[in-house]
């Protein structure tokens, strides 16, 4: 199954709360921080409400 590769690339600083709770639920805590997660519809989702936050990259 593919694999997401999701980073933090801007501050938490200013948003609304349920933006970070999302950023938090995605498992990043610092910027540049890198996690991977499975592609599916639910982290797509959380991916589709912070996508002005993080940088998102398709795996093999």
């Amino acid at each position: 199954m593919a694999k997401l590769q999701i980073t933090l690339k801007r501050s938490l600083i200013g948003r609304t709360q349920d933006q970070k709770a999302t950023v938090q639920a995605l498992g990043l805590r610092k910027l540049h921080q890198t996690v991977v997660k499975e592609d599916n519809a639910a982290t797509r989702g959380m991916v589709e409400k912070v996508s002005h936050l993080v940088e998102v990259k398709e795996q093999a």
